[in-house]
């Protein structure tokens, strides 16, 4: 076979250098950088260009896959975490929670207290945002097992209605649905009306028959019992009919049937103890986001809303009049925010904060007598020559995220100083719980994250006590 003329030869090679540069001139690409520099494990990374991200599509609805018990996505009880035990032994948390103005979580401290001294139906109720963290109820889960072994299981609280992502799962309850769901979600495709529930999440059956079926966990020490049911749905005008099973019974029938739309809820009480709960449609369309199960207390509730691939600003996708009402009629005594991840792929921004402070401002002016806390941002690492190299960005986003939670009276508890601060990813992965990504933990780091947040709030608590006795002497003594 004849060779190439030398010409050729020289207009491959200079392709070749082309495609190799392509991901250094353009930060969208560098993920595709090959050629990068070996740098030390503290070493920082170059910033990426402020270049918004693409904007989420409005869209048709997408289908649903049918829901089914994953068993293998259960987490497991701390003791069964050997990696995590010698940071899971030390009693208290490497950081406090931050609140400037001494009364941000007041809300939440008083109705933990109520719950502590098992008032009767003293329920303290935590609904917990977060992104792909929180899909497989890592961290939550943690916390609402400690919560609950602690002040008493009130119920397990939110479900969405249908698995929207493939790791959609959630400990201490059972969860099956059929298919026939499509959905809208705040991440896309987008609906229009942007009604997208509590859980970011708007299920909609064109059909009757479509069902989703929840239950009380058949094992382990908590979600054993549940004595009230709540469906969160959409009024609408044409809207159909829900029917409401509990062990096999049908009990209700709930039109969703309105002049206008509107969010609406319904609740049914039964006696506490192990149950089966079917929702089914009877008489389409039928548009739901979500229920959720408590019981009378007393307890701690504890809501996991996880977004696969969210940001905290993706909530106001939501029409605020919407969000705000879905905020109201859960009811919650804590808000939890805990976002990140999907941040530092954006890189620094001057919208980051205002972005942030924004949603932060809206779910402090819909629950105005809420307390609300910020799970800052953990760490993240790249891998270059064998060596972990965190991101620069990581900081930057951190101290955004410190400043938009003070400005909006929310209080702070800054989870990447808490793991080490810069580099911590790569030790943490050494260790065994940090995930193959090094953007996520493992297992025994959700466990860790989930129990340091714990005590940190059980800590601030008591000190919070410890203070008021302290006062009340003094003003005895005087």
């Amino acid at each position: 076979m004849p060779s190439s003329p030398p010409w050729k030869a020289a207009q491959t090679l200079a392709w070749l250098a082309l495609l190799l540069a392509l991901p250094y001139t353009t930060p969208t690409l560098a993920r595709f950088r090959v050629l990068s520099p070996v740098a030390a494990a503290e070493e920082v990374v170059a910033e990426p260009a402020e270049t918004p991200p693409p904007p989420v599509e409005f869209g048709e609805a997408v289908e649903a896959s049918e829901t089914k018990e994953r068993p293998e996505l259960a987490h497991p009880e701390a003791k069964e975490l050997l990696t995590a035990l010698p940071l899971l032994e030390v009693e208290e948390p490497p950081r406090p929670i931050e609140d400037p103005s001494g009364k941000a979580l007041a809300a939440f401290y008083e109705a933990l207290d109520r719950t502590e001294r098992k008032e009767p139906g003293a329920i303290t109720r935590i609904t917990h945002f977060g992104d792909s963290i929180l899909v497989s109820d890592w961290v939550t889960g943690t916390l609402r097992r400690r919560m609950q072994a602690q002040y008493g299981d009130g119920g397990h609280g939110f479900l969405l209605l249908a698995a929207p992502w493939p790791g959609y799962f959630h400990n201490d309850v059972s969860h099956t649905a059929s298919s026939g769901w499509t959905m809208h979600r705040v991440v896309g495709p987008l609906t229009r009306d942007g009604h997208y529930g509590l859980g970011g999440v708007s299920f909609r059956s064109i059909q009757p028959g479509t069902w989703a079926r929840f239950g009380t966990a058949q094992k382990g020490e908590l979600g054993r019992r549940a004595s009230r049911f709540t469906v969160a749905y959409l009024a609408q005008p044409r809207g159909g009919e829900l029917e409401i099973r509990v062990d096999g019974e049908v009990v209700d029938v709930v039109s969703t049937q309105a002049e206008e739309m509107r969010s609406q809820v319904h609740t049914v009480k039964v006696a506490d103890g192990e149950h089966r709960f079917e929702l089914r449609v009877r008489k389409a369309p039928v548009r739901a986001f979500g229920v959720w199960m408590e019981r009378e207390g007393p307890g701690v509730v504890y809501d996991s809303i996880g977004i696969l691939g969210a940001r905290m600003r993706t909530l106001d996708e939501t029409d605020d009049a919407h969000f705000a009402d879905q905020l109201r009629l859960r009811d919650p005594h804590l808000v939890v925010l805990q976002y990140g991840i999907n941040e530092t792929e954006d890189g620094p921004s001057s919208r980051l904060e205002p972005a942030m402070r924004k949603v932060l401002d809206q779910i402090r002016a819909a629950l105005p007598k809420a307390s609300c806390l910020v799970v800052g941002a953990i760490d993240r690492a790249d891998r270059r020559g064998g060596q972990y190299v965190s991101r620069s960005f990581l900081p930057t986003l951190v101290e955004a995220q410190r400043r938009a939670a003070f400005g909006a009276g929310c209080a702070f508890f800054d989870a990447y100083e808490a793991m080490g601060g810069k580099g911590s990813m790569g030790s943490w992965a050494r260790k065994g719980l940090a995930g193959g990504d090094l953007a996520h933990p493992s297992s025994a780091g959700a466990e860790v994250l989930g129990t340091w947040i714990h005590r940190a709030l059980v800590h601030g608590s008591r000190a919070r006590r410890e203070g008021a006795r302290e006062a009340a002497s003094g003003l005895a003594e005087h």
